[in-house]
């Protein structure tokens, strides 16, 4: 969730930077100071009729300087939307851990018995607009091997998106696929 969070925060800032037009030639420039260093904008800063902010300063920038615009923030957030939440249903392993399982995290907690290490492993393979959860594609080579019978089958949300995914052990992609979510999947070798 922290990671998230912090995923979210780069993104905001990132999007803000890009709104800043930089100098160009030619243009008269307006430097405006503060704590955070001289931020030069082209051209005049026309003044502002918003309360709170000194005449001529944008409001991308009060922020950074202390004051801040009148602007509608997002609610907070709600534990029940946090949605990380997952029931995963496991056989033909033949090692003693067929079954369903439930995984929440944030805090670390459900019927998995490796809990925390599985929400470890999910958090740290999360990546923002990728699916932690997606099949192999089916235009991929792969190895004509045999892992055994063992399936799995995750439903939930993670991350804020619904999951419905399967996983075997059918050829060297499924194996690999399975392999990589070890100890959020039992390893069936042990």
């Amino acid at each position: 969730m922290l990671r998230r969070l912090l995923l979210t925060a780069a993104a905001s800032a990132t999007a803000a930077l890009c709104a800043v037009p930089s100098a160009s030639a030619g243009t008269p420039a307006t430097a405006i100071t503060g704590p955070p260093g001289p931020v030069v904008l082209p051209g005049p800063v026309a003044p502002t009729a918003f309360p709170g902010r000194p005449a001529g300063v944008p409001a991308l920038l009060t922020v950074a300087h202390g004051v801040r615009p009148p602007a509608a923030m997002p609610p907070p957030a709600r534990p029940e939307d946090s949605g990380d939440r997952l029931t995963v249903t496991v056989e033909g392993t033949g090692g003693g851990v067929d079954g369903t399982y439930e995984l929440d995290c944030h805090p670390a907690g459900g019927s998995h018995p490796r809990a925390a290490e599985a929400c470890e492993l999910l958090d740290g393979r999360t990546t923002w607009g990728k699916d932690l959860f997606a099949p192999v594609p089916p235009d991929s080579l792969c190895t004509m091997q045999y892992g055994g019978p063992a399936t799995a089958h995750v439903t939930g949300t993670w991350a804020g998106r619904p999951v419905d995914a399967r996983y075997d052990r059918t050829n060297g992609c499924e194996i690999s696929r399975w392999d990589a979510m070890v100890p959020f999947l039992p390893d069936p070798a042990a």
